[in-house]
């Protein structure tokens, strides 16, 4: 694909809305990574599987896609600052000042999410330049808040 059909591509893709989320990992067993994806989607109900799409040009890519847990936190409409934090910071300062609780495996959750899954990774497969992570819902909650949406670039809300 030449660098004008990605940009089409891109500006076709960016007309559909999506929710974002941000997938956290613990390495090792200290270090947490994140980073946001708006690319998450379920894939089956009998078992529970999810699957998100990491770039590999992300700087948490290798952590992230090894990990063998994670949890996905789905951001409520007032976490644009939380979207941004975890697709622009640096890696090592994507925590500070963020709230959140540690899953079943330690796994950050962030606080005042809409939803969050915790899962076991199931399969890392190829996906052109990012990696999709096949992920088997272990556990999983939701609030009451709206979700964060993101259209055309710029991130909304649902209105209903």
């Amino acid at each position: 694909m030449n660098q004008l059909d990605s940009l089409q591509f891109r500006e076709v893709m960016g007309r559909f809305p999506t929710g974002v989320a941000v997938v956290c990992a613990r390495a090792h067993g200290s270090a947490v990574w994140g980073v946001t994806v708006n690319s998450f989607t379920s894939v089956s109900l009998d078992p529970p599987l999810i699957l998100v799409c990491i770039d590999r040009a992300a700087a948490s890519h290798d952590k992230l896609t090894t990990a063998q847990t994670f949890a996905v936190s789905v951001l409520a409409e007032d976490q644009a600052d939380i979207a941004k934090r975890f697709a622009l910071e640096p890696p090592e300062t994507r925590f500070d000042d963020v709230a959140w609780r540690g899953a079943s495996d330690g796994s950050p959750v962030l606080e005042g999410a809409a939803a969050w899954l915790e899962c076991e990774t199931n399969g890392v497969m190829p996906g052109g330049d990012h990696s999709i992570v096949l992920g088997r819902v272990i556990a999983s909650g939701c609030s009451d808040r709206g979700a964060l949406l993101f259209f055309a670039g710029a991130y909304g809300r649902v209105v209903t």
